[in-house]
């Protein structure tokens, strides 16, 4: 099937909403209550990430035995638990307030935050991207895109864990 450019225009269009709506999630006043949903929050999004990151390693599992219907049910999957988590991300930061490391690595924390936040902002398109050309059997440019996103969306699901892993201390 060919590319249809009206959908990659709008994983790009999605991809740039997105960042403003996270940028603008730290920029706008917090309302006057906080649900008590958002307490657990940290928690669910850290697991979302691991097992994203674990449905992953399972596609890369998958692919590399040639088992492409498996390859595109845990993508899809960690496309979906990718979603669940971004809806989840945007309304936690709506009604919570930032939470800052205090800890004694913080080098190490500051250097993992900032190439979570970069790479996932980054790469969002490329994912979907990679995805949508998985989906319409256009296995070539899909495969030339997933060996370079693939070690980034990676990186993003487990450095997720890790920042929940750095802050769980510090949360309200």
């Amino acid at each position: 099937m060919k590319e249809n450019k009206k959908i990659v225009y709008g994983i790009y269009a999605f991809s740039i909403v997105v960042f403003l709506l996270v940028v603008s999630l730290h920029r706008i006043p917090k309302p006057d209550f906080r649900p008590d949903f958002t307490y657990f929050q940290p928690l669910f999004h850290a697991l979302l990430n691991g097992f994203c990151f674990l449905l992953l390693v399972g596609s890369l599992l998958a692919i590399k035995q040639k088992r492409i219907v498996l390859h595109k049910r845990l993508n899809t999957l960690a496309m979906f638990s990718s979603l669940v988590f971004l809806l989840s991300y945007v309304l936690y930061h709506y009604y919570s307030p930032e939470t800052k490391y205090e800890g004694n690595y913080r080098g190490v924390y500051l250097f993992v935050i900032a190439t979570h936040i970069v790479l996932a902002a980054g790469s969002l398109p490329f994912i979907l991207l990679a995805y949508y050309r998985g989906f319409i059997g256009d296995v070539e440019k899909h495969k030339k895109l997933a060996k370079r996103i693939y070690p980034v969306w990676l990186y993003v699901a487990l450095t997720g864990v890790l920042v929940y892993v750095f802050l769980s201390p510090y949360y309200a």
